[in-house]
């Protein structure tokens, strides 16, 4: 369409303002403004119609398109584009209306704003087209004076701005929202600290930044209440965690200063400082600016501010629950669950020089209850002093009452170093107390692949140090797992089998010399598992021991033995005796001797008949405890046997206060009883019995020279595989069929 087939465009230079036109020579922002006709004198025209005019501020700037391909590729080359002065009919009768289509559904710019013109009133569009396209104005160009277009173009500007407005600030609150949410993560103050820079240098377009506030609490060794840098954005890191006063731009250093001083921001065109307090917590955020925030930066600003203060607050809060969580109260070392973190780090260390220990004071519980925990809680504390100032290379934990973790090089946290520091007293008030210590190691090449694994491997080399006669320390070995790991599974498999019935009692006749007939027998256990195979009871005993399931299996064979008393009461033989051994973690039950009574009143049993075999070592422990228990058994008609004697380490005072009815010679002095000197040991304990007025019975009789020489000694019984092997219980009626009748 050609402009001399329109009709007249000198509308253009009618003038039906009132008003001058004002605009500004000096101004330099430009708002773009896209012209798109097929005439080019209708290019020349409307941009003479709008020469020198301002608008908001701006002067126009304009780009020229003669037909609608045209317009839309420069629409794709300038997204800064705020207008479109646009031609409906050019190359097709709806070219214009295509073009802003492809803004609107290709492009997908809803800001741009579109009036549409045309010479040819018949080719207007439907009135939803306008709506649907979101079009701000349609004009023929017969109604277009200078002053309407101005007017037009002005109302299409400022609807741009408030868009574009609109758009900036949901921008902006999507990258706070997003901002806060990534701070959120953040649980250290200094984490934090880095993260609000990280995120203003999205928000702001700045220099560099730093974040100030007090360091009491924060860094370690401030105690004063100067301002300290906890992050920094394009200085050295070498400042984060140093004072304020190390900052080199005294002129920020003194705005951060004044800022944090009158509590309010200190802004200038080149840097600000931002004050920010939540819940007593205050801090400043300085920036130095590549250029001035806008009036829509501040306003952001301002809402990402109180985001935060408030976030600032909470994570001085999860701080302190996290030291809570991970420090340890009294001396302000790590505690366990952080030791194990430290124990990650070590696992994960390509240094293989590090070793990981544990240090146990010994008998620290004694001093505690002689000398009171404010004592105690002093030696930790001098304890733990001595052991930091060791190599500030190592990592030092309180992960127990009286025990500290530490890892570091093997020049420092070896045996030898560990316990000199052991070696002179340790002042605690007014005390100098002299103690020892117990150590666990595990070397980098030992160790497991997890924290949680080596304090564990550590355990296990402490546990076998406390246990150890000769060395305070252990080193751990995978062997010493396996041994751990067996050990846990028999004790699991023992306690299933148990369960099930699979423990057995057999019986091991006792006979009297005089007249070679059973006068009794000793119950003992027997392990069969599923697969038919037997356990040794020196394998499984110490493991019910360990475990604490001797107790319930002690009941049980007490139980059993009842039953087969009365099982021999029916068979004619109720002056045969069953003896069954007692340990001592069952003595140690306070209500051992009545489970007893109990179970031989239940079963109806002559208590007599029923004696306790207890050996010497019982007594080492808690002897008085041992001797009032079984005194009481002894009341009710219990009999009491000492077993093993002359093996174990017992005062022959203590011998004389046992409610003793037998003492049991052991097989280790019958083996060699027939040889020449053999029989000394032997001879002197049944000639101690035989004065103390006990029956004394032998075991491990397998010779006729050893009965023999036994019968020449006055021994009253013996038992041993020269008579019987342990057997079922019904082998034992069989044979004791086969023998007393």
């Amino acid at each position: 369409m050609q402009a001399s087939e329109n009709t007249n465009d000198d509308f253009l230079f009618i003038d039906d303002s009132d008003e001058d036109e004002i605009f500004d020579s000096a101004v330099r922002d430009t708002w773009k403004v896209l012209i798109v006709d097929d005439d080019p004198e209708i290019h020349s025209v409307t941009q003479l119609a709008l020469s020198d005019l301002i608008v908001l501020g701006r002067n126009l700037e304009y780009l020229h398109a003669y037909s609608g391909q045209d317009a839309c590729k420069l629409i794709e080359e300038h997204d800064d584009i705020v207008l479109v002065l646009l031609d409906v009919v050019m190359e097709s009768d709806d070219a214009g209306l295509m073009v802003v289509k492809h803004i609107r559904e290709q492009l997908r710019r809803d800001d741009i704003r579109i009036v549409l013109r045309t010479g040819q009133p018949g080719y207007a569009p439907e009135e939803s087209v306008i709506k649907d396209y979101d079009i701000n104005d349609y004009k023929t160009k017969t109604e277009l004076t200078r002053r309407k277009l101005v007017t037009t173009v002005y109302a299409a500007i400022r609807s741009y701005q408030q868009i574009d407005s609109v758009t900036q600030n949901r921008k902006g609150l999507e990258k706070i929202i997003g901002a806060a949410a990534s701070l959120l993560e953040q649980h250290t103050v200094h984490d934090y600290a880095r993260g609000v820079l990280a995120e203003f240098k999205m928000l702001v377009e700045s220099h560099s930044g730093v974040f100030c506030a007090r360091g009491q609490g924060i860094v370690e060794g401030a105690d004063d209440l100067s301002l300290y840098i906890l992050g920094q954005d394009g200085l050295s890191d070498i400042k984060v965690n140093q004072k304020l006063t190390a900052l080199e731009d005294g002129d920020a250093a003194r705005k951060i200063t004044n800022c944090f001083q009158q509590k309010q921001h200190v802004l200038d065109a080149h840097s600000t400082s931002f004050y920010l307090a939540s819940g007593g917590f205050r801090a400043v955020i300085h920036l130095e600016l590549i250029q001035a925030l806008t009036t829509i930066e501040m306003q952001l600003i301002e809402v990402f501010l109180t985001n935060i203060a408030t976030g600032y607050e909470n994570v001085h809060l999860f701080q302190k629950l996290r030291n809570a969580a991970y420090k340890d109260w009294l001396t302000e070392l790590p505690n366990r669950l952080d030791f194990v973190n430290l124990l990650d780090g070590f696992c994960q260390s390509k240094n293989d020089d590090l070793v990981a220990a544990l240090v146990d004071i010994n008998h620290f519980s004694d001093i505690n209850d002689g000398l009171g925990q404010d004592i105690g809680n002093q030696l930790l504390m001098a304890v733990s002093t001595r052991i930091n100032a060791l190599d500030d290379k190592n990592q030092l934990a309180r992960i127990g009452a009286d025990v500290f973790g530490i890892i570091g090089p093997k020049e420092s946290v070896n045996p030898e170093t560990l316990t000199a520091l052991f070696s002179q007293p340790f002042a605690a008030g007014e005390q100098n107390l002299p103690i020892s210590a117990s150590f666990g190691f595990c070397s980098k090449g030992s160790a497991g692949s997890r924290g949680v694994k080596v304090l564990n491997q550590i355990n296990i080399a402490l546990n076998l140090a406390k246990k150890s006669l000769h060395e305070p320390y252990v080193y751990y070995h995978q062997e010493m797992e396996d041994k751990t790991l067996w050990r846990l599974g028999m004790i699991r498999q023992l306690r299933t089998d148990f369960a099930e019935g699979r423990l057995e009692l057999w019986y091991q006749p006792q006979l009297s010399m005089a007249t070679g007939k059973i006068i009794g027998a000793e119950a003992l256990l027997r392990w069969k598992t599923s697969d038919g195979k037997f356990i040794s009871p020196a394998v499984f005993i110490p493991l019910a021991e360990y475990s604490g399931l001797i107790i319930e299996i002690g009941n049980w064979v007490v139980e059993q033995a009842c039953i087969q008393l009365n099982r021999l009461a029916d068979s004619q033989y109720p002056d045969v005796s069953i003896s069954v051994n007692v340990s001592i973690p069952q003595f140690k039950r306070g209500n051992f001797v009545d489970n007893v009574i109990e179970i031989t009143r239940k079963n109806g049993v002559d208590p007599s008949k029923l004696e306790l075999e207890i050996t010497e070592n019982v007594l080492m422990d808690e002897p008085q405890v041992i001797i009032d228990a079984l005194i009481r058994l002894k009341a009710k008609g219990i009999s009491i046997a000492l077993d093993d004697f002359g093996t174990g380490f017992s005062s022959l005072s203590y011998l004389q206060k046992l409610p003793l009815d037998r003492l049991k010679v052991d097989r280790s002095f019958v083996s060699g009883i027939a040889e020449t000197g053999g029989s000394i040991i032997a001879e002197t304990i049944i000639n101690l019995g035989k004065q103390m007025n006990l029956k004394v019975i032998a075991e491990g009789i397998e010779t006729i020279e050893q009965e023999a020489e036994l019968k020449a000694l006055g021994c009253d019984e013996v038992q041993g595989f020269y008579y019987a092997k342990p057997m079922p219980a019904d082998e034992f009626f069989v044979c004791l069929d086969k023998i007393n009748r």
